[in-house]
């Protein structure tokens, strides 16, 4: 009873400050009908109306004209008594207000509701209403605040919308979604999905009842955070789910009203999930339609990006520091898992983990003395939500919404990844690091973070290389440094490697050192560019045998029938991890399936289409055929392949495949066995070498943390679109040279000019390599500097720095001339 009349009492007190008592000649001072009161907008009213309250001022008689007021209050307080809502309840509530035409009892319940964490839990359940025993395991934690004073906040929230304008920009509605919730199991929550959808769609085309939800999320979240962060209620009650799935329904949460304000408090409170929650949520998402994970993820993208253009981030007002920020990039997180979860996913063609461990360097227990003891020995980091769901992101063969949709450019803009691998090595839970959600980060960001990683691992082996010898007393070399001959690079370098990675694998993680026999070039990184491409150009020479080339895809496949022993298959993948280790962009040509399989994924069926797309569209035309299969194709489960002197080789499917035909009931094992042999069984003694070799330099990286197959490709090759265009732009000069000089405008005229293979020769001649590194050209910092007057000599260029060393030649054809004999005749390094 007392606070039901403190409730009418300070509704009685806001409305005389807002609307008056109607009396013209009215003397109190707190009335707005009184000619010396000043007008109060709707939020210093509610927070007045409070004060008067309290200190329990004088209210005016309503006057005669404010009767049928008086009357509206009434009806207001006929739903007092709803502490949660139904569909049924909120229709019956519309109705009414529809046909006194004041929907205020509606903004009133909402309000009521919706800012309580135990009505919303409770609100809109399938079946039967919350029981009384129910209603108390969720009742607040906070007896000792003064109830008066809580009731009064809310009921003045409630009653300040009934004036406020409440305009925001909306999307059409919420979709009405036809995913069966029912369909969760043990994952299943208690609300009724379908008929939150409804009740929204309903009700956000009223500006002022929107406004209800507004207000009342603000005042709803920091109360649902405390409940997280102190009382480990998820843990007594799993139904306190159902508000964040009830709210999440709104399809006005990205919108300006709520991105101040509302929303940032919400993400908050929800990145205080424990992880199971996060995960039953995730699960629950999975369920949803494609569109409807689009308009979660917008919102969350929405938020994060508002925050970082209203706000100036740089190396001293770092974007991690902002809890907004943070939180929405948590949240983002659930639903990048439930969108790998709700597209196809294969988490059963798991490559089998090496028999062998890689063995640890020798220098473990000097290590562990110095106190520099080697980090991840138990392997790469794992996310915990994705263990506790049992997926990973490589599961994913199609996500609902593709996975470009969860990168947030201006977020990368202004992220200071040194600081961020920082907070990422440390694992602080003060300092957040966006590396532990590599979701939201492009592949330029992503490749600065593994930089830093591999040059830091460098530096390490260096300072421990320089430690062990003091203690040795041994000089011993703090770099990985290869001596070769031009002419048999691959005997020499491969010799090399294969004596490191048996006498001491960790050598390999040290800073490459590449010296050409009998020239004078230094490697500051360019001549280990040049030593990478040779390397490539001779092992993928089709007259070796390792790898057979398809001249229809222009690709290269492991040669099951090789001669070479798996130590050079090893090899070949050292080679491969040591230039991601090293920052060089390498020529190789492989399906999107190798590096599927470098992921822990064997390849399958639909695998086929880019590695033999002619078998590929064979078998899909096999699976797709109406006919009899057995008797008009007259197949079995034994195939033929020929080896590299076109001798054709059988192999049994199953056991006497010979004998066991192929029919439409069994096609599909067959299409699924015959991809089994081509992709995995048949090479996978090379593969396994292979893969032992790349794990060797990159076990202890957070590669497959951070990258997904198709960008470890672009690590590896490069991007093959070569913009220069975006070259020119990011261009600098030097030694007088500038944009608006003479030659310089005639070089980028005579260098767009150029064919593409031209194009690619200069860029091997300036960079040391023909591929555009992560990004596109617009990434490479080319400078392009005056080498003297006119001249007979031709260009020059230091490729460890991307430096074009350019005579000042009198006319552009004689720079045409001069240039292009310089990049089609270079080869070797010298001293200049």
């Amino acid at each position: 009873m007392k606070r039901a009349a403190a409730k009418h009492l300070i509704e009685r007190y806001y409305h005389q400050l807002t609307e008056g008592c109607g009396n013209d000649s009215c003397s109190n001072a707190w009335c707005s009908s009184s000619r010396g009161s000043n007008r109060l907008d709707n939020n210093a009213a509610a927070v007045k109306a409070l004060e008067l309250y309290k200190i329990n001022a004088k209210l005016c008689d309503p006057h005669p004209s404010k009767k049928g007021t008086t009357m509206n209050h009434c009806v207001r307080d006929d739903f007092k008594d709803v502490n949660y809502l139904t569909e049924e309840k909120v229709y019956q509530i519309l109705h009414m207000c529809g046909e006194k035409e004041d929907y205020s009892p509606l903004i009133r319940v909402i309000g009521r509701v919706f800012s309580s964490a135990e009505g919303l839990v409770q609100s809109f359940r399938r079946s039967k209403p919350p029981t009384k025993e129910e209603l108390k395991s969720l009742q607040s934690k906070d007896e000792d605040k003064d109830e008066d004073e809580e009731e009064a906040a809310a009921c003045s929230a409630a009653a300040m919308e009934e004036d406020s304008p409440g305009s925001s920009s909306r999307l059409d509605g919420a979709a009405s979604g036809d995913n069966d919730v029912g369909k969760l199991g043990p994952d299943e929550v208690s609300v009724d999905i379908d008929a939150v959808r409804r009740v929204y769609q309903r009700l956000l085309s009223n500006d002022k009842i929107e406004a209800a939800f507004l207000n009342a999320l603000v005042y709803l979240s920091p109360n649902v955070e405390c409940d997280l962060t102190y009382h480990n209620v998820y843990s007594r009650d799993p139904n306190y789910l159902n508000l964040f799935v009830v709210v999440m329904e709104n399809s006005n949460l990205h919108s300006p009203d709520y991105l101040e304000i509302a929303l940032p408090q919400f993400c908050r409170a929800m990145s205080k999930l424990p992880l199971p929650a996060l995960a039953k949520l995730a699960r629950l998402w999975s369920h949803y339609s494609a569109e409807q994970i689009h308009r979660i993820m917008e919102t969350f993208q929405q938020l994060i990006t508002y925050k970082v253009v209203s706000n100036e981030f740089n190396s001293r007002n770092l974007v991690n520091d902002d809890d907004a920020v943070v939180a929405a990039t948590k949240c983002l997180k659930i639903v990048y898992y439930a969108n790998v979860m709700g597209g196809e996913v294969d988490t059963e063609h798991n490559e089998e983990e090496d028999e062998e461990p890689i063995p640890e360097s020798s220098e473990l227990t000097l290590q562990e003395l110095l106190g520099e003891e080697r980090r991840n020995k138990k392997g790469p980091r794992v996310d915990p939500l994705e263990t506790e769901l049992t997926i990973r992101t490589s599961d994913s063969r199609r996500p609902l919404i593709p996975f470009q949709e969860f990168v947030n450019e201006p977020l990368n803009e202004v992220l200071e990844m040194d600081k961020d691998y920082t907070f990422f090595k440390v694992e602080t839970e003060n300092k957040f690091s966006f590396m532990t959600c590599p979701f939201i980060l492009n592949a330029v960001t992503k490749n600065l973070g593994l930089y830093y990683d591999n040059r830091i691992r460098m530096y390490s082996e260096r300072r421990i290389t320089v430690l062990y010898s003091l203690v040795q007393g041994q000089q011993l070399n703090p770099y990985l440094r290869l001596k070769v001959r031009r002419d048999h690079i691959i005997d020499d370098a491969l010799v090399r490697l294969e004596m490191i990675a048996m006498e001491n694998p960790a050598d390999l993680k040290k800073q490459l050192y590449v010296e050409f026999e009998g020239e004078q070039g230094v490697d500051e990184g360019g001549v280990s560019k040049e030593f990478f491409q040779l390397v490539v150009e001779e092992i993928f020479n089709p007259d070796i045998g390792m790898f057979a080339y398809d001249e229809r895809t222009k690709m290269f496949w492991f040669n099951p029938s090789s001669f070479e022993n798996e130590g050079q298959f090893t090899l070949i993948g050292i080679v491969l991890g040591l230039a991601i280790y090293n920052n060089c962009i390498l020529d190789v040509h492989f399906p999107m399936v190798v590096y599927r399989k470098l992921m822990g994924k064997k390849g399958t069926f639909r695998d086929l289409a880019d590695s033999n797309p002619v078998l590929y569209q064979s078998l899909k035309e096999l699976l797709e055929y109406e006919g009899s299969v057995e008797e008009d194709m007259m197949i079995t489960f034994q195939i033929s392949q020929t080896d590299l002197f076109g001798n054709p080789l059988m192999y049994d499917l199953r056991e006497n495949g010979d004998q066991i035909p192929v029919t439409n009931e069994n096609r599909k094992e067959f299409v699924a066995q015959y991809a089994e042999y081509m992709l995995n069984k048949s090479v996978e003694k090379q593969f396994k070498a292979f893969r032992r070799g790349f794990h060797m330099v990159t076990n202890e990286s957070p590669l497959k943390y951070l990258f997904r197959p198709e960008e470890i490709e672009l690590l590896i090759c490069g991007s093959r679109n070569l913009d220069f265009q975006a070259l020119e732009e990011t261009t600098e000069y030097d030694g007088g040279y500038s944009r608006d000089s003479r030659i310089i405008k005639e070089f980028w005229e005579t260098l767009h000019s150029f064919a593409e293979e031209q194009k690619r020769l200069f860029l091997q001649f300036t960079t040391g390599t023909d591929r555009a590194p992560v990004g596109g050209l617009g990434k490479l910092k080319m400078i392009i500097a005056k080498n003297g007057p006119d001249t007979d000599r031709l260009p020059t260029s230091h490729t460890c720095f991307n430096v074009l060393l350019l005579p000042e030649y009198d006319t552009k054809e004689k720079l045409r001339e001069r240039l292009l004999k310089a990049i089609l005749y270079a080869k070797g390094f010298g001293m200049l």
